[in-house]
């Protein structure tokens, strides 16, 4: 926003000292990006820049590594899990997600500020809790049930493809719930009664009336979950096997124990992926401030 041109000396100072703090700010938080994206181009197994990258020299830059990173099995195989788990694991999100928010959004539902707090808690509460804690719950084969025992199940969740997806699921499912109670801030709940007096039944209301209007806010965390299920390796960690082993886990696993350059330029095509989300997210939301009179179209 542009200053007044009354606008004082003092109030001047401000705003420059304002944008310039903004400024480091960005540059502190976007500068070990900018240095991983070159690097991944590094014709040389190193992590740093070599005299050649520095002089510009097309020598000193190759895709070797994303040739290595498309065609080494252990990161075809991290690449593959993680497009195996990262959208189940979103459309489970969305699915409980998108019912939680519709549900809570009704001002008769006693105790709605203590369920919103439980369902987002996953994204409060430390990983390393919540991975110990899934963990714990996946190796115990039983279910503890009031006044009869344990319930002992035939089989666990530890290590397993549905234990993954299970627990991504319940990382995601916060995202979801925030973006679709936002989205439902504007809601005109005029519309659902004036579909069921035309003799709509809640679930033709639900995707006929409703599903349209908040689409954009489902869509939104239904990105922002397969985010958190993609690049997600501390729950992996504790909860999945070798088996299964995610893109982000391979990632971990190369600088822990073979300090392998393809890393930068997987971290390269995870960057990408996540700022296309990202920006589809932007669109998605300006595209629901529009539909609710929000901004000028």
């Amino acid at each position: 926003m542009a200053l007044p041109i009354y606008a004082s000396t003092t109030q001047r100072v401000w705003h420059y000292s304002y944008l310039t703090i903004c400024g480091l700010i960005f540059f502190f938080l976007i500068a070990p990006i900018l240095v991983i994206i070159p690097l991944s181009f590094n014709a040389q197994n190193f992590f740093t820049f070599t005299p050649e990258m520095l002089r510009f020299d097309p020598a000193g830059y190759s895709l070797k590594h994303y040739n290595d990173f498309f065609t080494n099995s252990d990161w075809q195989l991290a690449m593959k899990n993680s497009l195996k788990i990262a959208p189940v694991a979103t459309l489970i999100s969305v699915s409980l997600g998108t019912l939680a928010a519709i549900g809570l959004s009704q001002s008769h539902v006693p105790g709605r500020r203590a369920i919103m707090a439980t369902l987002i808690s996953p994204m409060i509460v430390p990983l390393i809790i919540s991975a110990t804690g899934m963990y714990f719950f996946y190796s115990n084969p039983y279910i503890p049930i009031p006044f009869y025992g344990k319930l002992y199940l035939p089989f666990t969740l530890t290590g397993e493809y549905w234990g993954v997806v299970l627990a991504h699921a319940a990382l995601g499912i916060p995202f979801v719930i925030i973006t679709v109670t936002a989205t439902l801030v504007g809601f005109d709940k005029s519309l659902t009664r004036a579909s069921a007096m035309m003799g709509a039944g809640p679930v033709r209301t639900f995707f006929r009336v409703q599903m349209p209007l908040i689409m954009p806010g489902v869509i939104s965390g239904a990105l922002f979950a397969f985010i958190t299920s993609f690049d997600e390796v501390v729950v992996v960690l504790f909860v999945g096997s070798a088996q299964n082993k995610t893109l982000p886990w391979q990632m971990f696993i190369g600088l822990r124990e073979q300090i392998s350059p393809t890393i930068l330029a997987a971290a390269t095509i995870l960057i990408t992926v996540s700022v296309i989300l990202l920006l589809v997210v932007e669109l998605l939301r300006r595209r629901s401030e529009r539909l609710r009179g929000m901004s000028p179209g």
